[in-house]
């Protein structure tokens, strides 16, 4: 019985070494781990398990480009600031006694924890419960708003104060009003799903032009930084656009620490940042328009409770006095205006 038990072990043994050895010659990414979440500005490690016979070469490569070649198994580092945010696929081509093999791995890049932010009510302003709020935006003592819905999308001027309309013009009823700013003298408006926007003389509100979208086929948000009209379609992307022709320039695809943010819309540009709306949440990101970086969130639950319905009644308007630092926010149908002062946590 122990001579039976000790060839057993044996056996085992033997098996596991086999096993082990086999595992060892398989070529594998040990470091990263797929699926590894890093940090904007970290290095990050790669290392391979390397096949028993050895190698001529190796070839790193980050999205298919070129990372790094090497003729020995040290591993090499990836330097996280050289790449965007977001997925990151990994491969290592290894070529040894005239063969090629090749693994795979993935990262995803994010930045930094964003800040939090709670709010405080400085003042309240009436709203208009017919306007299906879209687009927002203040300028010489004017509220400028677009509504949306078929047949009732509108472009206004609207007093601050009493909410009263002062000039207003329709949208023709197949279109459905979305996002607007202010880009000097003129304004640009998105519609929906209609694949186009309009230009309008900002005092007369008269249409002077239009625009085509191209890789952004929806329009939801729209803001101006002085240099470009930045607009949002509901993804995690933010379009930069040219303020003569509209014509889409570049894009950003916006992280924050937990992942893409998908689901941008109305925007405003202050300060340097883009202010966006999360359609359907009580949420306002603070985003790095530059790389794309959440760098804070505005938590703006139980500030407007009145009446409200589960849909059709969201956050959406932003906007911002920069003469007086004043910040506006209302929503679809809201019955007030909020002026609000941003309370760090």
């Amino acid at each position: 019985m122990k001579i039976k038990s000790l060839l057993g072990a044996a056996v085992l043994f033997s098996l596991s070494l086999a096993a082990c050895k086999t595992q060892q010659a398989k070529l594998s990414f040990l470091e990263p781990e797929s699926g590894s979440r890093v940090g904007y500005g970290e290095l990050v490690k790669l290392k391979l398990n390397f096949p028993d016979a050895g190698i001529d070469s190796v070839v790193y490569s980050v999205d298919g480009n070129v990372l790094e070649r090497r003729t020995d198994t040290a591993a090499v580092r990836l330097d996280t600031k050289k790449y965007g945010f977001g997925d990151r696929s990994l491969s290592a081509r290894v070529y040894a006694a005239g063969k090629e093999d090749i693994v795979y791995s993935n990262i995803m890049v994010l930045p930094q924890n964003a800040k939090n932010y709670g709010f405080e009510v400085v003042n309240t302003y009436p709203h208009d419960t017919e306007a299906f709020t879209q687009g927002l935006q203040f300028a010489d003592g004017i509220l400028y708003e677009s509504t949306g819905r078929y047949g009732q999308s509108e472009l206004r001027k609207v007093d601050l104060q009493t909410g009263k309309v002062l000039k207003s013009i329709k949208l023709d009823e197949k279109y459905f009003g979305e996002g607007m700013t202010l880009l000097g003298n003129k304004i640009a408006l998105l519609t929906w799903r209609e694949n186009v926007g309009f230009f309008y003389d900002k005092n007369t509100l008269q249409q002077t032009g239009t625009f085509s979208y191209e890789n952004s086929k929806e329009g939801w948000g729209l803001t101006y930084d002085g240099k470009n009209m930045i607009k949002s379609d509901g993804s995690n992307n933010l379009y930069f656009l040219d303020p003569v022709t509209g014509k889409e320039l570049h894009s950003v695809a916006v992280y924050d620490e937990n992942g893409a943010v998908d689901a941008l819309n109305e925007l405003e540009y202050i300060d340097g940042k883009v202010y966006a709306n999360v359609y359907e949440k009580e949420i306002i990101v603070i985003i790095n328009p530059e790389n794309g970086a959440v760098e804070g969130r505005i938590n703006l639950v139980g500030m407007y409770t009145e009446n409200r319905q589960q849909y059709d009644n969201e956050l959406n308007g932003i906007a911002y006095d920069a003469a007086g630092k004043r910040l506006f926010v209302t929503g679809k149908l809201w019955a007030k205006l909020f002026e609000i002062k941003m309370v760090e946590r």
